[in-house]
């Protein structure tokens, strides 16, 4: 059981229960605040005196006044009739990911629920009861209004949930778990529904498979470098500590940690004809270093948000006020961020795919990697499909946050589009890392081809992981397999640990 600290909870801490699923809870520490807020609105509810959310409707209904004997009903409704979403439901981790991100608002002490609240969140995270949350439906301010009221819903024992394999009404699965559904008081379901957890949620995710790909990225550039014979010239040290930026600098340093020992490079430093590699080759640091800075930069901007208080009112001792902390366009930004360093490195990393392939440029590498061309056609068409691949990353990495469109009759009429715009980071993560395992195989069989020679050891150590899966290619045989398995070992961080890198966010 993890225990968090609302206001210091790191990222590494968020990326061990989103791989791990582990369950957490809130320190009791930051009860007493959290009940101190609470107060509070009970005191507003049974004032005379308007407090949006607390005892008027919502959005462009904010100038009705609510009744003290209707609260209880208001909350509830919010709920029910906020649980709009459609399409395919979120993977279970995601679900637990974005709950334990509402306990770190929550947990903060201004947003006026009652520890009841927050108790039961941490119930249904410690006994696996997992709201069923369709993916689509927010655009991103006045909170993630729709997803996290399908939460909400399983809270107070409607919606939908997953327990012990089965999908289940919310009522049902909180009653095998001995859950019991909350009542919810003044402003509970406001404060439920009103915030950025399901976009940063999804950012989050798109935030930690892109640095699992970039970790992958560094290994199969160094594996492509050897295998087409290229030079590791450009990696000195000096050229990139004149430039100045991080990324690359670091970069730099791990490639040449990678290949150092490499028989094979060490065959033509000298008497090689070729004057300069393409630019896939070449100037790897420099893009692969680019996009490390800017995943660096939106870790930091999603590390404050997993952090953030991003409901609406907020509740503090000076009084309870209105604000607009729940539009997520700090979140939209960082997701536009992943998606151009996502987009980017599976660029350079197909161009590098297709050198092995090409004979023309792949310095006497026999065509599309395989022993018997013309009988065989080898890695053609794995080629086609990174290619395929990169080009959708492409129109994936458009800008979401450009994009906006009045809702709830314009009162909301500024959006940031961070859900679609984390969401779809998925997708381009999943293409990448199919793109780096194409690389990978590619490279290994280009390296094999080499023999004698012999790649550096820490590089032997990945491609020994790999055929431990993948074995070479000989002649043709159903490849889709080989081009999963491959992915998988990216996905999972194989080869990185293979290869023993340090290189961490």
């Amino acid at each position: 059981m993890l225990i968090l600290t609302p206001g210091s909870t790191t990222l590494e801490t968020l990326e061990k229960i989103y791989y791990q699923q582990l369950p957490a809870r809130l320190d009791v520490d930051c009860q007493p605040a959290v009940e101190a807020a609470a107060a509070l609105v009970r005191a507003a509810a049974n004032g005379g005196s308007a407090v949006y959310g607390v005892n008027t409707g919502f959005g462009k209904l904010a100038s009705v006044k609510i009744a003290p004997a209707d609260t209880e009903t208001l909350q509830r409704n919010l709920i029910l009739s906020h649980c709009c979403g459609v399409g395919e439901a979120l993977e279970p981790a995601a679900t637990r990911l974005m709950m334990v991100l509402k306990l770190l608002s929550l947990g903060r002490g201004a947003s006026g629920v009652r520890w009841d609240v927050i108790a039961i969140i941490e119930g249904m995270l410690a006994k696996n009861v997992t709201p069923v949350i369709p993916a689509q439906g927010s655009v991103g301010a006045s909170g993630d209004l729709a997803p996290l009221a399908h939460m909400a819903a399983v809270m107070i024992g409607a919606g939908e949930a997953e327990y012990d394999g089965q999908r289940l009404p919310g009522g049902e699965a909180l009653k095998r778990a001995g859950l019991t559904p909350v009542v919810l008081g003044p402003k509970e379901g406001l404060a439920l529904i009103n915030g950025t957890q399901f976009s940063t949620a999804l950012a989050l995710i798109g935030l930690f498979a892109a640095w699992r790909n970039a970790r992958a990225a560094l290994v199969t550039g160094c594996l492509s470098t050897d295998a087409i014979m290229g030079s590791t010239a450009p990696l000195q040290a000096m050229i990139h500590t004149l430039r100045g930026h991080k990324g690359q600098i670091e970069t730099a340093q791990a490639m040449r940690d990678l290949m150092a020992g490499s028989v094979i490079r060490e065959s033509h430093l000298d008497g090689d004809t070729r004057v300069q590699d393409p630019y896939c080759i070449r100037c790897q640091p420099q893009v692969l270093g680019a996009a490390l800075d800017l995943l660096r930069f939106a870790a930091s901007t999603l590390e404050t948000e997993s952090n953030a208080v991003t409901d609406n009112p907020l509740v503090t001792p000076e009084g309870i006020f209105s604000g607009g902390n729940f539009h997520a366009e700090p979140v939209a930004f960082a997701a536009d961020i992943i998606a151009l360093a996502v987009a980017e490195i599976g660029a350079i990393a197909q161009r590098r795919v297709a050198l092995m392939v090409d004979p023309t440029l792949s310095h006497d590498l026999p065509p599309f990697l395989t022993p018997n061309p013309g009988l065989n056609s080898g890695y053609m068409i794995a080629e086609v499909t990174t290619a395929a691949l990169m080009s959708e990353n492409k129109h994936l990495a458009t800008p979401c946050s450009t994009d906006s469109t009045p809702t709830s009759a314009n009162q909301e009429d500024h959006v940031s589009m961070a859900a679609h715009g984390a969401r779809r980071l998925l997708r381009m993560n999943a293409n990448l890392s199919v793109i780096l395992g194409v690389e990978a195989i590619c490279a290994s069989q280009g390296i094999e081809f080499r023999a004698p020679l012999t790649t550096a050891p820490r590089l032997q150590a990945v491609i020994t992981k790999l055929r431990g899966t993948i074995p070479a290619l000989t002649d043709d045989r159903f490849l889709a397999p080989d081009i999963e398995a491959a992915a998988d070992l990216v996905r999972t961080d194989a080869l990185p640990c293979a290869a023993n890198l340090d290189f961490a966010l």
